[in-house]
């Protein structure tokens, strides 16, 4: 049987999930097959991806449901779709997601998995060195821990977004919506290392291709601008030399970073603006990490939390 090709957009999707979101190879796989499903689905209708509206999802489903699927798999597919249309509304500039008002079988949300900070303490100081990809390696990781910002964000920096004496870069997130992020003393001394006649100087090429990779805060060694896939290779190079390659991701860094935020005592709308969360709800899920972060702001604020608690009854009382 011969497979439609996906579309460019589901392709730079896939490639997201696993180089930002560090989605497993077993789970893309899954994704690729659901898209493909969809995409033929849509061909067969003379439908495009950027017409698809909500009754076009719902039949889709509907489809699916017919078809003997179990309700997991179809909420597997759903999830792949909703995914699909709204990195093309974020990323791509694509029309609103049209899964936005469509119901599906709902599966629990996992609870993000932050690195203790031991942990975080081990993969920081895994790069040693002072050659140039040393610098880079290690103000990428000083960084990415320090802001919480999402690898494209990353990717997309440039020297200019940097203001080193106030410890603050702009970043420009999904809708290319700016924000400003701090970051302290440990990434400063990182991000002046790289910029240093040693680091990323020493990197440049003698002539820029391009005027993007010229002014791009990270380089390869090749001298242009990061992809995503390149910081990823970093993140994970770095994981493995302490053992943390099966829980490490760049996404793990912003769970990361947000997780120990809220449990120092951050007010929670604070880490919104830092992670550029459009919505609170979405940040609220770092609340649900830690059962001793809920204790510790329920014993400070709670007017009763320390009262002697009344004995309870024996049976017969």
């Amino acid at each position: 049987m011969t497979w439609r090709p996906l579309s460019v957009d589901a392709e730079e999707f896939l490639s997201y999930l696993a180089v930002e979101r560090g989605r497993a190879p077993a789970s893309i796989a899954s994704y690729r097959r659901d898209l493909r499903a969809y995409e033929e689905f849509l061909a067969a209708r003379r439908i495009a991806l950027a017409d698809v509206g909500p009754r076009v999802v719902e039949d889709y489903l509907a489809f699916l449901a017919a078809s003997g699927r179990r309700a997991t798999s179809n909420a597997r597919a759903l999830s792949a779709i909703r995914g699909l249309h709204r990195f093309c509304e974020d990323e791509r500039h694509g029309p609103p997601d049209p899964t936005a008002g469509v119901n599906g079988p709902r599966l629990p949300s996992p609870i993000p998995k932050a690195l203790t900070e031991p942990e975080i303490e081990s993969l920081l100081a895994s790069v040693v060195g002072d050659d140039p990809r040393a610098r880079r390696d290690r103000a990428i990781l000083e960084l990415m821990y320090a802001t919480g910002m999402r690898i494209s964000e990353l990717c997309g920096l440039r020297i200019a977004d940097l203001d080193l004496g106030r410890g603050l870069a702009l970043v420009f997130g999904k809708g290319s919506k700016e924000r400003i992020v701090p970051f302290g003393a440990p990434a400063a001394r990182a991000l002046m290392e790289w910029l240093a006649s040693a680091g990323r100087p020493a990197m440049a090429p003698e002539r820029w291709a391009r005027r993007a990779d010229e002014e791009a805060l990270f380089i390869t060694t090749r001298g242009r601008r990061m992809s995503r896939q390149s910081v990823w290779l970093v993140v994970r190079n770095a994981a493995e030399r302490v053992g943390l390659q099966a829980k490490v991701t760049p996404h793990v860094l912003r769970h990361s970073c947000a997780t120990h935020l809220l449990e120092h005592g951050a007010d929670i709308r604070v880490v919104q603006e830092l992670l550029g969360h459009a919505a609170i709800t979405t940040t609220q899920v770092y609340t649900k990490v830690s059962g001793d972060l809920l204790r510790r702001a329920y014993e400070q604020a709670h007017p009763r939390a320390h009262r002697t608690r009344a004995p309870v009854p024996s049976p017969g009382n």
